[in-house]
């Protein structure tokens, strides 16, 4: 039981620490926990496409029954914005879904997905936790059912209509046709998921990495630059559009372009937020580490911007709130409104592809830089044990600095971590990571060179005090 932990989202570990009995408690505890709310309705178990990962959803199915509830499981992996989705779409009670995300092979984890389809706040997965216990099944007579039913239609007829809508086009036209994406799955659960969704709406789709294979093909399915270089290259010398990569279990995305090769995710979050603000208004939701360059289109818009703690769950809380139109995190998860406040890269694959066949991203990006200025990021890691953050972060506290690089410090934002803003609207945060044993430094500003000093800054500043 100690070994479970619901982190930043859900409980991830390697496999000689997830097992097949730890996962039977976290499937009697959301049995429970979905007692004490006064839910009855079915609950959703899906997973990613890690070898271990169908066997895990069905012991919490059978948990989950043995406690009376209908269980419905998809017929084979699938993403988890499908399960959010479906979770919404279907009146659910919950989700579980089982998956360990970009992680290696090695890893597998489970996330609760409530009945609104957001990720769960920290007061539902504390209470989860609490509720950890060995299954205590109710007589078989009272057993729920369990049932394998399609994930996939209802949430791409939904996706069609949503992007569609934002394109000026009705579901039924092909309003990606003469449009070519390249596409990698990254042998994870986005494959025949997102590259068939594009086809739906007309593109050409160029497909990498799209198989199921239990080592991932030997890259963990983390969609960074480092990863991607095929993916690059295909766009670079093809016909392809742009390039679409999802992480293991698609609810993000990474895109690169003809020009630029991997878009970073803080410019890919501009570009869309541009694009959606063309035919619709609203304000946007972005986490601490994410580029002030939302902020500046917002304010071109006369638009406003929440600033949340990193952890989608904020975000997605925040965009209820404020009704958002998008929301976001460097990390390359979004979502929009009018879906599931979940992170998704299924959606936003079809955004993404709606958007470059209006204007190449790399146009788009571009003019955002004429009109607003050019912006970089960056970020490292230093390493801290867990039980050390908090200790680090109060001494840090006291040797906050009134110059970071030779620039005065405007002002301290203590949201997450410590974002240490400069006159020049430059930026440096250094806040625990919620799933390594590291903290982040990250850095934003006019140019490569000068985000290189303020992480270098940075560094100094937090490497002496772990």
């Amino acid at each position: 039981m100690d070994a479970i932990s619901f982190g930043t989202d859900g409980w991830r570990a390697t496999l000689d620490t997830f097992t097949a009995p730890r996962v039977r408690m976290v499937g009697q505890a959301v049995a429970t926990y979905l007692d004490e709310a006064g839910h009855d309705a079915p609950v959703a178990v899906s997973y990613d496409a890690r070898e271990t990962s169908r066997g895990f959803a069905e012991e919490l199915a059978r948990v989950l029954a043995a406690n009376g509830f209908d269980v419905l499981l998809p017929e084979r992996d699938r993403p988890t914005p499908l399960l959010a989705w479906t979770i919404v779409d279907r009146d659910l009670a919950g989700g579980l879904m089982v998956t360990a995300s970009h992680n290696p092979p090695e890893y597998n984890g489970v996330k609760f997905i409530p009945d609104d389809g957001a990720p769960a706040l920290p007061e539902v997965t504390e209470r989860i936790e609490e509720c950890l216990a060995d299954p205590d099944p109710l007589p078989e007579a009272e057993w729920g059912t369990v049932e394998e039913i399609d994930f996939v239609d209802s949430h791409a007829d939904h996706a069609l209509d949503l992007v569609a809508d934002r394109a000026g086009a009705s579901r039924g036209d092909a309003f990606l046709d003469g449009v070519t994406v390249a596409y990698d799955a990254m042998c994870g659960s986005g494959r025949d998921v997102t590259d068939a969704l594009l086809e739906r709406a007309g593109a050409d789709v160029d497909r990498l990495h799209c198989e199921q294979r239990d080592d991932f093909g030997g890259t963990p399915p983390e969609p960074s630059a480092e990863h991607l270089a095929e993916l690059a290259e295909r766009v670079r010398t093809g016909d392809a559009a742009l390039g679409i990569a999802n992480d293991g279990d698609a609810d993000r995305l990474a895109v690169v372009t003809p020009e630029r090769g991997y878009l970073d995710e803080n410019l890919f979050f501009a570009a869309i937020y541009d694009y959606l603000l063309e035919s619709d208004a609203g304000p946007a939701v972005r986490t601490v580490s994410t580029t002030f360059l939302i902020d500046r289109i917002a304010e071109a818009h006369n638009e406003d911007v929440i600033e949340t703690p990193v952890g989608f769950k904020w975000v997605a809380e925040a965009m209820g709130e404020a009704e958002a139109l998008m929301g976001g995190e460097e990390s390359g998860g979004f979502s929009i409104r009018g879906h599931v406040r979940e992170k998704d890269g299924v959606l936003l694959a079809l955004l993404a592809a709606a958007a470059a066949q209006e204007t190449p991203l790399d146009d788009r990006v571009d003019r955002l830089f004429d009109e607003h200025g050019a912006i970089r990021q960056a970020k490292i890691s230093v390493d801290c044990p867990d039980d050390e953050k908090a200790r680090v972060l109060d001494d840090l506290e006291g040797e906050l600095p009134e110059r970071v690089a030779g620039e005065s410090v405007a002002e301290v934002v203590t949201k997450d971590g410590f974002k240490i803003l400069l006159e020049s609207g430059a930026w440096l945060l250094a806040r625990p990571s919620g799933t390594e044993p590291v903290l982040r430094v990250y850095a934003e500003a006019e140019s490569e060179g000068r985000v290189d000093e303020l992480l270098d800054a940075g560094r100094d500043l937090v490497a002496p005090l772990v």
